[in-house]
């Protein structure tokens, strides 16, 4: 299963971290660290987020 968290992890962390950053800058927040810590808490929501998908996914596919 971590094979597939990590192709699932690429379009659900950059979906995350693109909107995080949209949402920064809509606040007006247009500061280069503003961005970077949006960027980087949308990857790191990606992590535990990407698990659960591919386990959803594995229990489609294989299912017990």
């Amino acid at each position: 299963m971590l094979k597939l968290s990590a192709v699932v992890y690429l379009p659900v962390a950059s979906m995350a971290a693109g909107s995080l950053v949209i949402a920064a800058l809509s606040m007006g927040r247009v500061d280069a660290v503003s961005i970077a810590v949006a960027a980087i808490a949308g990857a790191v929501i990606g992590l535990p987020a990407s698990w659960l998908i591919a386990g959803r996914i594995n229990t489609v596919i294989r299912p017990r």
